[in-house]
């Protein structure tokens, strides 16, 4: 199924975002957890802020400099398909990195600084992933 440049820069961003969105909701509702189990400890809202803190500066980065990869990636394809919207690598990564986030989440379970720590990495990679969404928001596949 052959789909235009535009079209397959368009998907990657609306991936790339997603991804962002559900690690933000998952982190904040591990960051909820520990601070239910522990409402006097201040690490909560401490894990908030580091993840959030980190998530900018891996946005800035490392993350943009993914996207404008990516981008330029996909306007060389010279026939593009909708599986090309990342590289083969990436969709592995994510294959595994995936259920790994699953198993960390489940296994932090009534544990406070373990929910705390998984909570501050959802964010802080959701936030790099949103933040960085900006070099695919800002490309000429969006302009009309």
């Amino acid at each position: 199924m052959k789909i235009t440049h535009q079209r397959l820069i368009i998907i990657s961003a609306v991936i790339w975002c997603g991804g962002g969105i559900v690690l933000l909701i998952k982190g904040g509702a591990l960051i909820k957890q520990a601070y239910f189990l522990n409402s006097e400890l201040v690490w909560a809202m401490v894990a908030l802020i580091v993840g959030g803190l980190t998530g900018l500066i891996k946005s800035r980065f490392l993350f943009s400099k993914s996207c404008l990869k990516n981008i330029h990636r996909i306007t060389a394809i010279p026939a593009p398909r909708i599986w090309q919207c990342f590289r083969p690598g990436m969709l592995i990564f994510l294959a595994i990195v995936i259920p790994t986030g699953a198993w960390m989440s489940k296994a932090t379970a009534g544990h406070y600084m373990l929910l705390c720590a998984v909570g501050a990495l959802d964010i802080s990679i959701g936030v790099a992933l949103l933040g960085s969404s900006r070099v695919f928001w800002t490309h000429s596949a969006f302009r009309r």
